[in-house]
């Protein structure tokens, strides 16, 4: 068994961070009422360094009761030997930022007892973390947007309930209940943007009596932009349009069939409102 002197300790930290310290001008002692390194210049407020061997708790704590005393305290572990080392690293930025958070330092210091061995990871000034705006903006459109509480706090590895999922969960039933009436429901009460039709009835240039097809869907049902169809298995080279009875014009594109063509259709929106969309054919065989 290896003997306890072959083992590192806390006070092999002391003669680099001593050397690192002494070589800025600081008078430099140690153990003074509790604190393991206490260095001072001329009138500037003490710098006060706590040594352990990893990142912890209890140093955290520790640094934190020091500045009691004064704004200039440093937490100094060993030097991790590569950043993905066991325990808390001290170069995750989670941990620098709590650093700075509650006003402390952080240095590593390496095997030696040279100044050099001392590595500066952050400084203990006052920290301000920049607002993230849009992601606030999100936190509390979510907030808004979410009816009651659906979910459980601080469960993992469950489906969460969003605000998204549940207008989409209320878009599906309208349409399930009555298609025609309630997408102008769809369009006032749950603001969508985009009305999407998922289409099996097939496309009929000349649709033989009492049939219908997506052609007559669209044009007898406002508020549908966009019809994506199948079943009659029609090869278009681009989208056809159809006129709804308010005027207004429906997309409506098929791409054959065995996957041989993929179809492409491009949304813009401007202010959160369709201003245009157009589709196009990708042949899959020239892709391969």
């Amino acid at each position: 068994m290896p003997s306890s002197a072959s083992r590192p300790a806390e006070s092999d930290l002391y003669p680099a961070v001593k050397a690192f310290l002494e070589a800025q001008g600081y008078t430099v002692k140690s153990e003074i009422r509790g604190c393991d390194v206490v260095a001072l210049r001329g009138d500037e407020p003490p710098v006060i360094v706590e040594l352990k061997l990893t990142f912890s708790l209890a140093l955290l704590l520790q640094g934190i009761d020091r500045l009691s005393l004064t704004d200039r305290v440093y937490l100094a572990v060993s030097r991790p030997r590569g950043r993905q080392a066991k325990g808390v690293s001290v170069y995750r930025r989670e941990v620098r930022d709590l650093c700075r958070r509650v006003g402390l330092g952080l240095l590593t210091v390496a095997p030696g007892r040279s100044a050099a061995a001392v590595e500066v990871v952050a400084d203990p000034i006052p920290y301000r973390p920049r607002r993230r705006t849009k992601e606030l903006t999100r936190l509390l459109g979510e907030h808004a947007r979410r009816t009651g509480d659906p979910n459980r706090g601080g469960v993992t590895r469950t489906p969460i309930v969003t605000a998204y999922r549940q207008e989409a969960l209320r878009c599906a039933l309208l349409i399930r209940q009555d298609g025609r009436a309630n997408i102008k429901m769809l369009r006032e009460t749950e603001r969508c943007s985009l009305v999407v039709c998922m289409s099996h009835l097939g496309y009929y240039e000349n649709p033989r009596r009492g049939s219908v097809g997506d052609s007559q869907v669209a044009g007898q049902v406002d508020g549908i932009d966009f019809i994506a169809s199948g079943h009659s298995h029609l090869f278009m080279q681009q989208p056809v349009k159809q006129k709804q009875p308010c005027g207004a014009e429906t997309l409506i594109f098929q791409v054959g069939k065995s996957g041989i063509y993929v179809g492409r259709v491009d949304f813009t929106f401007r202010v959160g409102k369709l201003v245009s969309l157009a589709g196009r054919l990708l042949d899959m065989r020239s892709e391969a």
